[in-house]
């Protein structure tokens, strides 16, 4: 009787935090409003992917904007926000819910973003996680796993290109090239897009998957875009220039668009997961236990 009314708590906290988020999206708070809904869901027994599809409710309808934040007003170059509310875009997304998924307050949100953005949290535009597959995922490797082939299994196939940070600061006309990493070669998993409605089972709420360019030899990621659960609905949360806004789509139905439309300029999907150790109830990382997390990592887990 007592785990039935724990399981029956949880899933009412659940239904009424969620029923919050469809009454106010977060565009039309202010950050003293946003604060005051993050402490309260961060009290409530959520795992962080529960957490995830739970926050990522609140950006529906926000505006997208490619340009929606940068390294901040004093920096040399895209000097636009560290954080917004306002507008989003695939990437700022996903690291906004992120960061809220495994804080308690407004301070510790900002600085978990920038632990999520850039490379061990230092701002700047040669130290930001640009390329989702090169640099993103590596450095969040404390949080996520790439999963990519134990969800695909036999379907999973490899694809192997070149990441160039000075080609690509070139191409936004900087020249300066000091503490720019060096190019990498590099091989990832994918899953066939015309293989994607086969894995839809092995797919879980929280996933985060990178579209796959196809037919290019310096970039891998696309577009970023989160696996969730609407009413018992898996669909696919992402903020995009198709209707330049933040939207759900069913799975089946995107999984049929990409492979109508988009199959020549697309291959398939790999696929990140938050650490089932981190995943539990409840949990909040701290901005100065990140490293700590990433010492743990590196030494195997001990």
């Amino acid at each position: 009787m007592r785990l039935i009314l724990i399981i029956i708590s949880v899933a009412f906290v659940f239904t009424i935090a969620n029923a919050q988020s469809v009454s106010k999206k977060f565009y039309q708070m202010s950050h003293q409003e946003i604060d005051s809904v993050l402490r309260e869901i961060s009290k409530k027994p959520l795992t962080i992917t529960e957490k995830m599809n739970l926050f990522s409710e609140y950006f529906l309808g926000m505006p997208y904007n490619l340009h929606c934040v940068g390294d901040g007003p004093y920096a040399l170059y895209e000097a636009w926000p560290l954080v917004n509310f306002k507008e989003t875009n695939c990437m700022s997304y996903c690291e906004h819910v992120l960061a809220l998924s495994i804080s308690d307050y407004w301070d510790n949100f900002f600085n978990n973003l920038q632990q999520i953005r850039y490379r061990d949290g230092l701002i700047g535009m040669k130290t930001r996680n640009h390329y989702t597959m090169a640099d993103w995922l590596p450095q969040n490797s404390w949080l996520l796993q790439d999963v990519t082939r134990k969800v695909g299994g036999a379907l999973t196939r490899k694809v192997t290109r070149t990441i160039s940070h000075r080609k690509f600061f070139a191409g936004k006309g900087i020249s300066d090239t000091i503490d720019v990493l060096p190019d990498r070669k590099l091989t990832i998993d994918y899953i066939p897009l015309q293989d994607l409605i086969k894995v839809k089972e092995r797919l879980k709420n929280g996933d985060i998957c990178a579209l796959i360019f196809n037919n290019k030899d310096d970039i891998f990621s696309a577009h970023m875009v989160m696996i969730m659960d609407n009413n018992g609905q898996q669909v696919v949360r992402e903020s995009t220039t198709r209707g330049m806004s933040t939207f759900d789509t069913a799975y089946d139905t995107w999984v049929e668009q990409l492979n109508t439309k988009y199959k020549d300029r697309y291959i398939g999907l790999a696929v990140m997961r938050v650490r089932d150790e981190l995943n539990t109830p409840g949990k909040i990382i701290k901005p100065w236990e990140i490293a700590g997390l990433k010492n743990k990592l590196r030494r195997g887990g001990k």
